[in-house]
């Protein structure tokens, strides 16, 4: 089996994409971000990165990375330490914009090259994190359909995975809209964070 640092050098060499990338509104080449590590105990599932990082090639290096952290109540230092925390996009590059200005769709195309491969080397994760409907599609194809239906159920998860929606500002309205979520996960979610790195 390839090592994880066989299987990330080959990640961030992977040009599958370019011609698509290419196409877009941002006419850009793949920047494949990859923050994984074997031995981490929680894996943050995402959707892919943006364009803030594409250019710095550091995952959630923008207002959204601030506030998941905020949420899983954990520093800087932590949530970037590859033995703790691996942070595994359904993408690993930035997807481009549409002729409105609007965040592309992560290609399937990079989650059915490469997720499965990175899965099966992380065998000491406690807690998985599915950071919007992309993740929690994947990993909970039998949730209920739509990210309020599959967040609002998230006891069924329990211990193993936490839905959460994205963290970006621009769902500042969806949180007000259901304080549930403030209230009742987030407290449980920063359990079980400080319970799988412990």
């Amino acid at each position: 089996m390839t090592s994880v640092a066989d299987l990330i050098s080959q990640i961030k060499t992977c040009t599958l994409c370019a011609d698509r990338f290419a196409a877009t509104e941002t006419g850009h080449a793949p920047r494949p971000v990859a923050w994984i590590g074997p031995k981490a105990r929680i894996l943050v599932a995402g959707q892919a990165p943006g364009l803030r990082v594409h250019k710095s090639g550091k995952p959630f290096t923008d207002p959204s990375g601030d506030r998941l952290r905020d949420w899983m109540g954990v520093d800087e230092a932590t949530f970037y330490d590859t033995s703790r925390i691996a942070i595994l996009p359904m993408a690993f590059c930035f997807p481009g914009y549409d002729a409105k200005g609007s965040d592309l769709p992560p290609p399937r195309l990079c989650a059915e090259t490469w997720r499965q491969r990175v899965l099966d080397r992380l065998s000491g994760v406690r807690l998985t994190l599915l950071i919007g409907g992309y993740a929690q599609s994947w990993h909970l194809p039998d949730a209920p359909k739509g990210v309020t239906a599959t967040v609002a159920a998230w006891r069924e998860f329990l211990p193993g995975s936490l839905p959460l929606p994205h963290p970006s500002w621009r769902n500042t309205g969806w949180l007000k809209k259901n304080p549930w979520f403030e209230r009742d996960l987030l407290p449980v979610l920063r359990t079980r964070v400080t319970e799988a790195l412990a």
